[in-house]
């Protein structure tokens, strides 16, 4: 009787030694996961910062004439391509500010999911354009692909365009391209859409297609803008991840409003 309590005493103490050993791996193990997922956005928000400070210059032009408009910034692109040869713009927002970064476009929608600018492994990835666009930004509507980041980086902050108010003091956002132009798009539409969906369409029969691509954006925005596209405007479609699904995208769309050349 002595003996099999023993025994039972024996293996009860193995069994608790290996759920503690069990335990410390499961914990060692997530906690290299979350010093990997913070490690990865420091070493994201340090190299986006990097760029900025090379390739972001505030246009301050003395010369010019109180009446003249010139872009707000100018972008070195010769800088940048020594970088990275696919940076074919940079999007910029008044707010929020974090949204400052090139777009590059790569040989496929896959290459920028998980590799930044620089070319390192990273889940933030890059702001891209989609592969079957123009990389000019010509087409009648061009897409640009962005990370729901949790730190808010990337494309994480478009989430506050879900509320009206925000969008009313902040209704427009800027591409700038190699060929020294700062473009001014005014977003028509905040919405949630399928991945599938017909907000995707890059080229249009003729302009009822296209009025019943920019009809959709409006039916399926969280608001209405009361903004009116024009029958020949371009349009670039924002598209992000929603915490929904895989399925969802969070898209921000906006057209064409003014152009300036610096």
């Amino acid at each position: 009787m002595k003996r099999r309590k023993r025994q039972e005493k024996k293996r009860f103490g193995i069994v608790s030694i290996l759920i503690l050993l069990l335990a410390i791996i499961v914990f060692c193990v997530s906690g290299y996961k979350l010093f990997s997922i913070y490690y990865g956005y420091h070493k994201g928000d340090q190299e986006y910062d990097q760029l900025i400070k090379v390739g972001i210059k505030p246009n301050n032009d003395d010369n010019a004439s109180d009446a003249e408009e010139t872009p707000k910034y100018t972008v070195d692109f010769e800088e940048l391509w020594k970088i990275n040869e696919d940076i074919i713009a940079w999007i910029r927002f008044d707010e929020p500010s974090i949204i400052n970064y090139p777009v590059v476009q790569g040989k496929d929608n896959q290459e920028y999911l998980d590799k930044t600018i620089s070319g390192y492994p990273n889940t933030y990835g890059a702001i891209f354009l989609n592969v079957y666009n123009n990389k000019d930004l010509s087409d009648k509507n061009s897409v640009i692909y962005g990370h729901r980041m949790n730190s808010e980086s990337m494309f994480g902050k478009l989430e506050e365009y879900k509320e009206q108010s925000f969008y009313e003091k902040y209704p427009y956002f800027y591409l700038y391209t190699p060929d020294g132009k700062e473009i001014k798009y005014q977003i028509f539409a905040v919405g949630e859409v399928k991945d599938t969906s017909e907000a995707y369409k890059t080229t249009f029969a003729d302009t009822s297609e296209f009025q019943s691509f920019v009809q959709f954006g409006k039916d399926h925005s969280f608001y209405d803008t009361k903004v009116e596209v024009p029958d020949d405007a371009q349009v670039v479609t924002l598209s992000t991840c929603t915490k929904a699904n895989n399925e969802d995208r969070l898209i921000v769309q906006a057209y064409k409003a003014e152009e300036q050349q610096n």
